[in-house]
């Protein structure tokens, strides 16, 4: 957070204790545990007047839900003061779910929906990782707002790939 973030996307919470100490990461004294400095990027190196006292505020942690047992625990996940938004990662999510590599099997895809339910349920936004645009846009209609659809290595590639097709 120091160089400027202020969107973290932190993976493999799995409890609310897990998102607490996140959360705290992220967060200046007294509201959370990260370490005070005032002259870094993110405070303009020093120039930023307000840094300090404006720096939790602007903070956004987003919750990775990548196992069964996050799946359990979405609602206290949610409930964690400073959990800005819940994320779902369909491929560790296979991984735990016994399907390794197959994120698209119909029992993880009934964990996923049922998960996403959950999520809005909550209140708070629910994104996924999804580079299938038709399931995109159910997860869309079924009210997930953060859906990423391309990685930079899925770009790099298909991008290679476009390159190499001109010259064989």
């Amino acid at each position: 957070m120091d160089v400027g973030a202020q969107n973290i996307l932190v993976p493999m919470i799995d409890t609310a204790e897990q998102a607490e100490a996140a959360a705290a990461a992220l967060r200046f004294p007294p509201e959370g545990t990260r370490g005070v400095a005032a002259s870094t990027r993110a405070a303009d190196y020093g120039r930023a007047p307000n840094y300090l006292t404006s720096a939790n505020e602007q903070a956004c942690l987003i919750a990775q839900i990548e196992t069964l047992v996050a799946v359990e625990n979405i609602e206290a996940i949610a409930a964690v003061d400073g959990v800005n938004a819940l994320f779902i990662g369909p491929s560790d999510l296979s991984a735990s779910a016994g399907h390794l590599g197959n994120p698209s099997a119909p029992m993880v895809e009934s964990v996923i929906e049922n998960a996403i339910r959950r999520i809005v349920a909550t209140g708070k936004p629910c994104g996924i990782f999804c580079f299938d645009p038709q399931k995109a846009n159910t997860y869309i209609e079924m009210g997930v707002r953060l859906v990423a659809v391309a990685s930079d290595v899925s770009l790099l590639v298909a991008g290679a790939r476009l390159i190499q097709s001109k010259f064989e």
